[in-house]
């Protein structure tokens, strides 16, 4: 190679690397998180104290009117927030009316007209930099929902923050593959034609979420809905409007700083009778329901006013079927967590351990000894300046705590055994917190109501069964059906029980897994609701999947009417001869019959 050759070579190397370079970088800031800041408000802090209510409740500024705001809209109604763990005073809001609804959601439809035009590179960059947001500022965000619900950090880090930022990820790596166009194949007949499929926004679409997990259950369905190219408007439940008004907060802040109009996202919070403004209407193209059966038929009934299609994730009652031969001490952990995460506040909870005659008492033994030992409280309370360990937190309210004791109690008089627990409990020196005792109760029956009402509360009953056949249709013997678990020596035999049951989600030897795998799809059958979020179905389900068909050759092949079948029509022998020609040949099942078939197009054509 001369010398002239060798420069040439090297300069048209390094022009190569140049352009690589300039285009790495610009795929480098297209996709690169924005970041931005939305500092936690001082209530998130343990060393925070405010007014402790007496008897708190979401209406408790009409018996202390000073909790209203200096400037207040007459003839409207307010929202009292409160610590459910401390009883503290968090603020007073003013609730959406029918009026306010209806703004909100042309606010959201103004915007999403431009968002819909918006690349799958900035909607990543949005959700990429809602993620960094949501990891550096965890512990933040895990204080803000202990705060509004009394949970625990724990509780918060895995409900809040690990799945949230699983569906962040999910969405990053796999969400703009589930949208592109789609080449579908096409039937022989229309072998000259090319179909495809486009999955288009939608417009607007609502999540209508539940208290339970404040972050997670607000952020999940806007970054989907939001990801999907539309605009969402997310009514929060009032027992969490200060939660969710800060979560919310901060993806309005993400959408300013990348360069989007915030409006696209909207927060509803207003008493359940103003909720028809959102369900019943005609611009919200799609609602997601996360919440009790009760409401979710009420939603579903609403929904029929404009045809809303509805994704429903009702009430469960899950399972935990304990084949025979099971080492219990190995999987005790797993069912504690199963049963007492966010004290039994879980959609996707344990609420049903179903063992073996033979195990039930090294189960009834191993699981009482280990509640015996929990301990409740609030993670943001400091006893002179010391805060206590906590196992598990507050309920959201005290209102189910009778009804909770009833169905306990009646379970006893019918012959089950309570354990431990079964009670609402005082601290010694929190006053005003909602807390519920651990509560486990054996010899349970499946016709007791005990066993048919979701609990939503720290309480773990336990059934036993002689038969494995019967250990399924116990499980099954249910209107809820929304997940399941299975436990034992052998994975095959688990997996083989796993298809057996009627529900929408199975995991083996584990608690919940099936969720933190956002590729998967979430939901329920029966009771439990139906339609799907997360995965490829639930993120197409806030789509409109448009078929378009359209020539492979134009030049060379088009559509054309055969003079048989054209209008008018000459013969009406000669026509039938010709279309049952065509359905010879192309779905006859030997080739005599498809032969038959084209002397028949022949034949009648000629007619």
């Amino acid at each position: 190679m001369d010398g002239a050759s060798a420069l040439l070579y090297v300069f048209s190397a390094c022009f190569a690397i140049g352009i690589w370079l300039v285009f790495n970088r610009h795929n480098s800031v297209r996709n690169r998180a924005v970041p931005f800041s939305y500092p936690a408000p001082d209530a998130a802090d343990p060393e925070w104290t405010s007014i402790s209510l007496s008897n708190p409740n979401l209406e408790s500024h009409l018996s202390n009117p000073d909790l209203l705001p200096p400037v207040h809209t007459p003839n409207r109604r307010y929202i009292t927030a409160y610590d459910p763990a401390t009883a503290l005073y968090l603020g007073t809001f003013l609730a959406d009316d029918e009026f306010n609804i209806g703004e909100k959601i042309g606010a959201a439809g103004r915007a999403q007209l431009a968002w819909k035009q918006s690349s799958f590179a900035d909607r990543r960059k949005v959700i990429r930099s809602l993620m960094k947001w949501l990891v550096d500022n965890a512990e933040a965000c895990a204080r803000v929902a202990c705060r509004d619900t009394g949970k625990t950090m724990i509780d918060a880090a895995l409900g809040e923050i690990l799945t949230t930022c699983a569906k962040a990820d999910w969405l990053v790596q796999h969400g703009a593959k589930c949208l592109q166009p789609e080449k579908r194949r096409s039937a022989l007949m229309l072998s000259y034609k090319r179909s495809e499929l486009h999955y288009e926004p939608l417009g607007v679409v609502a999540a209508i979420v539940s208290w339970n997990y404040p972050l997670h259950n607000a952020w999940s369905p806007i970054m989907a809905a939001i990801f999907a190219g539309n605009g969402v408007v997310v009514k929060c439940s009032e027992q969490v409007v200060w939660s969710t008004s800060w979560f919310i907060g901060a993806i309005r802040e993400c959408l300013l700083v990348c360069g989007f109009d915030p409006e696209l996202v909207q927060l509803v919070c207003c008493w359940p009778e103003e909720a028809d403004a959102l369900t019943t209407s005609p611009w919200i193209k799609h609602i997601t329901f996360i919440g009790s059966e009760e409401v979710g038929k009420k939603v579903a009934v609403a929904a029929t006013a404009n045809l809303t299609p509805l994704t429903l994730e009702l009430g469960g009652k899950d399972p935990a079927i304990i084949l025979p031969g099971t080492d219990i001490g190995k999987w005790l952990s797993i069912w504690m967590r199963g049963i007492f995460q966010n004290s039994g506040q879980n959609c996707i909870g344990i609420e049903r351990l179903l063992v073996h005659s033979s195990q039930y008492d090294e189960l009834l033994t191993g699981l009482s000894e280990r509640v015996k030992k929990l301990r409740q409280g609030s993670v943001l309370h400091s006893e002179d300046g010391f805060v206590a360990p906590v196992d598990c937190g507050a309920m959201i309210s005290q209102d189910r705590f009778s009804e909770l004791e009833r169905v306990i109690n009646e379970a006893v008089q019918e012959g089950a055994h309570l354990e431990i627990g079964g009670t609402q409990w005082k601290h010694p020196y929190i006053e005003g917190g909602c807390y519920f005792s651990p509560t486990i109760i054996g010899d349970v029956q499946q016709g007791m109501e005990i066993a048919q009402k979701e609990l939503f509360a720290p309480v773990g009953i336990i059934m036993k069964y002689d038969d494995i056949d019967d250990a399924v249709e116990i499980a099954n013997d249910l209107r809820y059906a929304l997940g399941a678990s299975v436990f034992g020596p052998n994975q095959e035999q688990c997996y083989q029980i796993a298809k057996r049951l009627e529900c929408g989600m199975v995991a083996v030897n584990d608690f919940g897994s099936f969720y933190l795998n956002q590729d998967l799809p979430f939901g329920g059958v029966k009771g439990s609701g139906y339609g799907r979020f997360a995965g490829p179905e639930g993120l197409r389900s806030l789509t409109n999947p448009k078929a378009i068909v359209v020539d492979r050759w134009p030049w060379l092949m088009q559509t054309s009417i055969p003079s048989a079948l054209d209008y008018p029509v000459r013969s009406l022998m000669g026509s039938w001869e010709f279309v049952s020609g065509l359905v010879q040949l192309f779905y006859g099942d030997s080739w005599a019959t498809r032969i038959q078939g084209i002397g028949k197009l022949i034949r009648g054509g000629r007619r």
